[in-house]
């Protein structure tokens, strides 16, 4: 195992020294992360079968905390005077992207139950903010069309999660029993996420400015308190029943909106630590759960994987902005750049452990192949994309 972490340091160490150069070509921090960890597990030198549970951790933290960071540093104001991209992609775009990927889906899965091909559309419709750095960080991208890509990545998974359990529940997989009242559990998770995610937003920003204010504090132990506030708005929603992740975006947006840039920590975060956690989290996806996800791959899953990523999205994205003031090259953009990442791995291995065996591993392997095939394609298109 030793060698193998030494490996990991050594690769880490090294790409550091040449990200800047690498950030010009097709290559992508979660493209060579991914794919470290996948030789990793094929030489031995570290257990892929011991790194599940810890990529489930990483993944969800990496998840949270950028959620977070990056919401802190959209401009509100602005987002309110334009927000009818990021409104129609999530209330139109999402459930478009799910009811055309089922339809996609249902000529490769003929067998399957109604619910379990709508339950893995959905898993596949959320689209990843630590995937679309390279875009939603490009200064040559407008930054309205950064900011309504970056405010759908947070917000979306949040948003399909219920959806998800539900459609578990309706394919007869025991998440929770059938006396569940699904619109409350619903509704409980898509109002008191953000209520919790504001009071922890508000109230840490408020106590914040006022210890700075009288010296109490200062920018570095500043940023941690920021860090433990996007793990405070995620563990407060979970607690009274809410959707722990809309709580660290919403709470991430209302802490940067009363900072207003006073804690630069913020901003640094996703240049810096924020990057290693996403790294260790795509790092462990290639070590633990790609060799298996590979092994399970035919050409129809190849084929209706393409199909998600190359038009039931973009179709999805281009009808929601349809009467909107989106140039046809913004609706091709905001189409194609919905990358896969965390958030469909980590709701594959949220309800896999509690669905019939027999749609367990082939929704787990379409969801864990999506992702790597997005980190490759997303990838390679990001920079003459932006371009």
């Amino acid at each position: 195992m030793e060698t193998g972490l030494l490996v990991l340091a050594v690769f880490t160490v090294g790409y550091t020294m040449i990200a800047r150069k690498l950030s010009a070509t097709v290559l992508t921090a979660p493209m060579l992360f991914i794919a470290l960890g996948y030789l990793l597990s094929l030489t031995g030198l570290l257990p892929g079968d011991e790194a599940e549970e810890a990529m489930h951790l990483v993944a969800e933290i990496a998840l949270v905390v950028l959620l977070f960071i990056d919401a802190a540093q959209i401009d509100l104001v602005a987002l309110k005077r334009q927000h009818a991209w990021p409104q129609r992609m999530l209330l139109i775009g999402l459930p478009l992207a799910i009811l055309i990927g089922t339809a996609a889906m249902w000529g490769f899965l003929p067998d399957w139950p109604i619910f379990a091909i709508v339950l893995a559309a959905a898993i596949l419709a959320p689209t990843d903010a630590a995937l679309g750095q390279a875009v939603v960080t490009n200064p040559v991208v407008p930054e309205r069309a950064r900011r309504a890509l970056t405010v759908e990545s947070g917000l979306n998974d949040g948003l399909a999660l219920p959806a998800i359990l539900l459609f578990a529940s309706l394919a007869g997989f025991e998440m929770g029993g059938d006396d569940v009242n699904w619109l409350a559990f619903g509704a409980k998770q898509l109002l008191l996420g953000p209520l919790a995610g504001a009071a922890v937003g508000l109230s840490g920003a408020w106590l914040m400015v006022r210890a700075s204010q009288r010296g109490l504090t200062s920018d570095t132990l500043e940023g941690i308190g920021a860090i433990a506030l996007s793990g405070c708005a995620y563990l407060l929603a979970v607690e009274i029943g809410g959707n722990g992740f809309i709580a660290a975006f919403v709470g991430g947006l209302c802490f940067g909106n009363v900072m207003k840039g006073r804690c630069r920590f913020v901003y640094e975060f996703t240049e810096s630590e924020g990057q290693i956690l996403a790294w260790g989290a795509f790092f462990l996806l290639g070590l633990a759960l790609m060799p298996e996800a590979l092994a399970h791959l035919s050409w129809s899953m190849l084929a209706m994987i393409l199909i998600s990523l190359v038009i039931v999205r973009p179709l999805a994205i281009w009808i929601s902005l349809l009467g909107s003031d989106a140039s046809i090259t913004s609706r091709l953009f905001f189409g194609w750049f919905g990358p896969r990442g965390l958030a469909t791995a980590l709701f594959a291995l949220l309800i896999v452990p509690s669905i019939d065996p027999g749609f367990a591993e082939p929704i787990l392997a379409i969801a864990i192949n999506t992702v790597w095939i997005s980190a490759l394609l997303h990838g390679l298109t990001a920079q003459p994309g932006a371009r």
